[in-house]
């Protein structure tokens, strides 16, 4: 039978020794000594709770609800904190810098209006680059104009980063069909073959849709089991766009594909390319004077006169470091906000922005290297260790090869060859951590890939070490073979 692909980790129990008492009861014929006992528990407990209420006192502490009453009477800083999520679809006024893409996705979308199928498309560019934001304030204000017409309109959002398998994937856009219409899902989510799902999906959107747009973001990343032929995001826009085009459904189906990176689609296999063939949008960098813009547009999100002048100018800063990206940006803002807040500050100002570039750096870091396995991790570990100690903020490949032989052979694990490392660290670009470009100093040296970090090299570092397998490998030996590798590479 055609399973579902999907992985079931193996449970595991694990077994705690309990703590075992005994009490011994004992009892006394002698009442007055009870009385005097209880009298005297009585004294003593007194006693302890005047010297807690006098500790208390003395160093000051708050319970839980006093400090959460004092919270609720502070005048806090943030009015309205949806503005300060980039996920939150926002009024069209507030899009800034987008005009051509909102445009485009505009044109291609609106045939849903009539009676016609929407075209395929592929939204690709750096991430926070406002991509999903432009498909979703398309999509609701389609929605907005089919309501009145009594067309069935319908957007169905999925976010492939966490989905394992094309099982997986095609139950949670059943999940999501589901709720869209209201209805309860009928197939279970595990031990049920892919195909009874794909039935499934496709039963939903046909009894209760006119017109549907699957949106995929960070498509590139459902790669699914290494066993098939053609990733899994190849064979989920092949069953999704040939359902859409061939006429098995009396629903419109579009799908809108989106990915950070820009070659996705060479890796999509020969059917699914033939039924997707989508319109391309290409989504740039934000540069900082268009960060600006879209942060002065969310500026209401906080009350007036609580923003420093150069607070907007800093986050967009610090956000033009990494691509241009305006999810960093709104971050930043947000994160500054509540720092001032929890501190009683009356404003935001440079230092809470500066603290905030920390923390959401870190964040997002922690965010990536959770879920990547421990080779990924010494390649990374090696390649950022390149990094932190060269001059221009860069680690060839070939020289981060060599910390990586270091690291693996440190803490006896497995070794990759050079190439499989250079793919590892190429496949750690879609998560727009690293990227990298091919060089060549002269006849002589060769060709190699130089790598350059979104993030600081430093707070990678920092963050891997959280791994106890390597956090066993001295800091100061790995900086010492950096550095002689760094001198050899003349």
């Amino acid at each position: 039978m055609d399973t579902d692909d999907s992985e079931h980790p193996a449970d595991r129990s694990g077994s705690s020794d309990d703590d075992e008492s005994s009490t011994e009861d004992r009892s006394s014929g002698d009442l007055s000594t009870v009385n005097e006992g209880t009298q005297s528990t009585l004294d003593t407990e007194s006693d302890a709770s005047e010297a807690d209420t006098t500790l208390d006192s003395e160093s000051g502490s708050q319970s839980i609800e006093e400090m959460l009453l004092e919270f609720d009477e502070q005048e806090g800083l943030i009015r309205e904190r949806t503005l300060l999520d980039p996920n939150y679809v926002v009024e069209e006024d507030r899009i800034v810098g987008r005009d051509d893409q909102l445009q485009e996705v505009t044109k291609m979308l609106r045939v849903a209006l009539g009676d016609n199928r929407p075209p395929n498309l592929f939204l690709y560019g750096p991430s926070g680059t406002g991509k999903s934001l432009i498909t979703k304030a398309v999509c609701k204000n389609i929605s907005q104009i089919c309501e009145p017409r009594d067309i069935r309109f319908g957007t169905i959002e999925v976010n492939c980063q966490d989905l394992d398998t094309l099982g997986v994937a095609v139950y949670e856009l059943v999940s999501r069909a589901a709720d869209e219409a209201g209805v309860e899902v009928q197939v279970p989510k595990h031990g049920v073959a892919t195909k009874e799902k794909w039935d499934e999906l496709f039963r939903i959107v046909d009894e209760n849709f006119d017109s549907l747009v699957f949106v995929l973001d960070e498509l590139d990343m459902l790669v699914g089991r290494r066993d098939k032929q053609d990733p899994a995001f190849s064979r989920l826009l092949y069953q999704l766009s040939r359902a859409g085009a061939d006429g098995e459904l009396e629903t419109f189906i579009s799908v809108v594909a989106i990915s950070n990176d820009t070659k996705m689609m060479e890796s999509v296999g020969s059917r699914a390319l033939s039924s997707f063939t989508p319109e391309d949008v290409h989504f740039g960098d934000y540069d900082a004077n268009q960060l600006q813009a879209i942060l002065r547009r969310r500026q209401d999100a906080f009350y007036d006169d609580v923003l420093d002048d150069d607070v907007i100018p800093l986050a967009a800063a610090f956000a033009a470091q990494t691509h241009g990206d305006a999810r960093k940006a709104i971050d930043l803002m947000r994160v500054a906000g509540e720092l001032a807040e929890r501190e009683g500050d009356p404003r935001v100002n440079e230092a809470h922005v500066r603290e905030a570039q920390d923390k959401v750096e870190k964040n997002r870091v922690l965010e990536v290297v959770r879920g990547i396995s421990t080779q990924k991790k010494l390649c990374l570990y090696a390649t950022a260790a390149v990094a932190a100690e060269s001059n221009s903020g860069a680690a060839r490949s070939t020289t981060g090869y060599k910390v990586y032989q270091f690291l693996t052979d440190s803490i006896d694990a497995d070794q990759y060859h050079q190439e499989t490392y250079v793919n590892k660290m190429k496949e750690l670009t879609t998560y727009s951590l690293v990227d990298f470009e091919r060089r060549s100093h002269g006849p002589s040296s060769g060709m190699f890939l130089e790598f350059q970090f979104g993030e600081s090299p430093a707070t990678i570092l920092e963050t891997l070490r959280e791994d106890s397998r390597i956090e066993m490998v001295s800091q100061d030996e790995v900086a010492s073979v950096v550095q002689a590798q760094i001198r050899n590479e003349g």
